[in-house]
C-alpha cells in the first residue's frame, strides 16, 4: 500500500481485532506483561503500531508529511473475564465504561497524533473532541471542503492541534447507546464549566460495582437501565467521576 500511494495522498484506516475479546494474542507475546492476557494484548499492538505503521512510514520518508491519528471507540471493557480472572481495561477515575452510552468511563478515551514537524511534539490538549471530527479533519488536510447540504457533526481538529484555538468548537455532545439517548454534555463558553445530563443510566449488577457483571454487558434500554426526570445533572469541571449529582438546592443555577 505504502509503496504503491507514497507519492501521492493516501488514506489508511486500520482497525486492530486486539484489545478486545477474544484476545488473540501471538504466542511471542503471551506472557510478556504483568497484566495477564489483557496486557499481553496491549503490548502486541503496541509492537504493531510501532512495526507495521510508524516505522515503515518513517522508512518511506512519509513522517514529516502523514498526520496520524490513534484513538479508541470506547472506554475499557469492564465486564470482560475468562473464569475468574478479569480481562478487562482500566478507566481511571472515570465511572463505567464499554457499552455505556452516559457514563465518563465509556465515553472517555485518549487520542494521539503524530505529525512531527506540524505538530508541536509533547503537547497535551484537555478539551474534548469526538471521532466525529476525523471527517472533516481529513477534508481539511485534503484542501476539500465538507457537504452544505446536510448537517456534519464532526468539527476539524487542525486549529486546535495548531494552537490557533484553544477550545473545541463543540459546545454540545450528545452521548447515545445503541439508538437511545442517554446523556447530553454542555460545555458553557462564558464559564468554561461542562455539564453533564443523564436521562437514563444503566442498571448496575451487583449494584455499587460500576459494571454489569451479571448480564456480562450493560443493556440501552428496557429493564437494564433507570431512566431519570428530572435528569441527574454533573459538574464535569469539578465532579468528573461523576460521583455527586447535582440538585436544586446544591446548584442554584
Amino acid at each position: 500500500f505504502y509503496f504503491r500511494n507514497k507519492h501521492r495522498p493516501f488514506l489508511l484506516f486500520v482497525s486492530f481485532l486486539h484489545v478486545h475479546t477474544p484476545l488473540v494474542t501471538t504466542e511471542k507475546f503471551q506472557g510478556r506483561s504483568r497484566h495477564g492476557l489483557y496486557g499481553d494484548n496491549v503490548e502486541e499492538m503496541d509492537w504493531m503500531v510501532g512495526k507495521w505503521l510508524l516505522d515503515i512510514i518513517d522508512k518511506e520518508c512519509l513522517k514529516n508529511t502523514t498526520f496520524i491519528y490513534f484513538a479508541s471507540d470506547h472506554g475499557g471493557s469492564l465486564e470482560a473475564h475468562r473464569g475468574n480472572a478479569q480481562l478487562g481495561g482500566w478507566n481511571g477515575i472515570y465511572k463505567g465504561g464499554k457499552g455505556m452510552g452516559g457514563w465518563e468511563g465509556g465515553i472517555r478515551v485518549p487520542g494521539i497524533v503524530r505529525w512531527p514537524g506540524m505538530l508541536p511534539a509533547g503537547t497535551v490538549i484537555n478539551e474534548l473532541t469526538s471521532l466525529m471530527d476525523i471527517f472533516p479533519t481529513v477534508v481539511h488536510l485534503a484542501g476539500g471542503a465538507v457537504p452544505q447540504d446536510r448537517v456534519v457533526d464532526g468539527r476539524t481538529l487542525l486549529p486546535l492541534l495548531q494552537g490557533t484555538v484553544q477550545h473545541s468548537e463543540h459546545e454540545f455532545l450528545f452521548h447515545y447507546c445503541g439508538v437511545f439517548l442517554h446523556a447530553v454534555r454542555w460545555h458553557q463558553k462564558d464559564s468554561g464549566t461542562v455539564w453533564k445530563a443523564h436521562y437514563a443510566t444503566p442498571v448496575f449488577q451487583p449494584e455499587g460495582s460500576g459494571a454489569c457483571f451479571r448480564r456480562g454487558i450493560c443493556p440501552c434500554f428496557g429493564d437494564g437501565v433507570t431512566h431519570h426526570d428530572p435528569p441527574l445533572l454533573f459538574d464535569l469541571s469539578q465532579d468528573p467521576s461523576e460521583a455527586n449529582p447535582l440538585s436544586a438546592d446544591t446548584e442554584p443555577l
